[in-house]
């Protein structure tokens, strides 16, 4: 895909926060992160990164000329690629686990020390992926007057997904908060967090989600709440105007990201 590409011309760098942040990181380091400023994926493992006050150097990718530093380390040329002592990891989770025990003297600690809460969290990180974000896109880039679509598909893919929301508040822990385990951030909370903050996009493209009022959001929305308020949160995120073209896309069923081809095709994330 060369300058012509009808994505190639959308916003190139981060803004606002986002882009003191990536100034911070913009020195020479071992460990370095091949980044699209826009991108979920990423954000998570921004997110890990900044908790944990690992440093790291941030590299922008632009997604259409992608660098041959880049390819050489993941040949399918997707961000997040972490290089790592000269050796290439790439996978959102994976890289997020990955930082946690290659870094065991950074706080805070992410991952429960007990097992079976560690392996708990792992589920609902797993859940996120596998059936939150699938969810995401399958509303987001739901055409009503596509063929076979209509209102009344429009609101089950929309009621899916507010469904996946509550199965996944309902995993917290109800005894306190405001976080998935409780008072600390911990992994599952940052593997879910890039799209929580991008919920706006639904009330901007799709007349909003209508969560209702049943108890389960009170939960959610502290944890909402909690995770928006994060510093590494904000020091990840652009100004909204330039989320715009991106997800104008989507929602126009238009995007060509790996992500938005594969919910085009009924597929999960790729």
């Amino acid at each position: 895909m060369g300058s012509n590409h009808p994505d190639s011309q959308l916003y190139p760098h981060a803004t606002g926060a986002a882009a003191k942040m990536v100034s911070e990181h913009s020195s020479e380091q071992s460990l370095k992160l091949y980044s699209g400023w826009f991108c979920p994926f990423v954000q998570r493992v921004l997110l890990v990164l900044l908790e944990k006050s690992i440093p790291f150097q941030y590299i922008e990718v632009n997604p259409y000329l992608k660098p041959a530093s880049l390819l050489s380390l993941n040949p399918r040329g997707l961000v997040p690629t972490l290089q790592y002592a000269n050796k290439p990891l790439y996978e959102s989770t994976v890289i997020c686990e990955f930082l946690e025990e290659a870094y065991p003297s950074s706080s805070p600690k992410l991952l429960p020390q007990d097992p079976y809460e560690r392996a708990y969290g792992r589920i609902w990180s797993d859940f996120v992926t596998s059936r939150i974000i699938p969810a995401f896109h399958r509303a987001l880039q739901y055409q009503v007057t596509g063929e076979g679509n209509s209102e009344a598909g429009f609101g089950e893919v929309k009621g899916e997904f507010v469904s996946k929301i509550r199965e996944f508040t309902e995993a917290m822990s109800s005894s306190s908060g405001p976080f998935f385990f409780g008072e600390e951030i911990s992994m599952v909370d940052l593997i879910l967090a890039p799209w929580a903050v991008r919920l706006w996009v639904f009330e901007h493209f799709k007349g909003g989600l209508e969560l209702g009022g049943e108890k389960w959001t009170e939960r959610w929305g502290a944890w909402l709440k909690a995770v928006e308020e994060r510093e590494s949160v904000k020091a990840t995120t652009s100004e909204r105007e330039h989320y715009l073209p991106i997800y104008q896309r989507y929602a126009d069923d238009t995007a060509q990201s790996e992500l938005a081809k594969a919910t085009r095709k009924g597929r999960g994330v790729p």
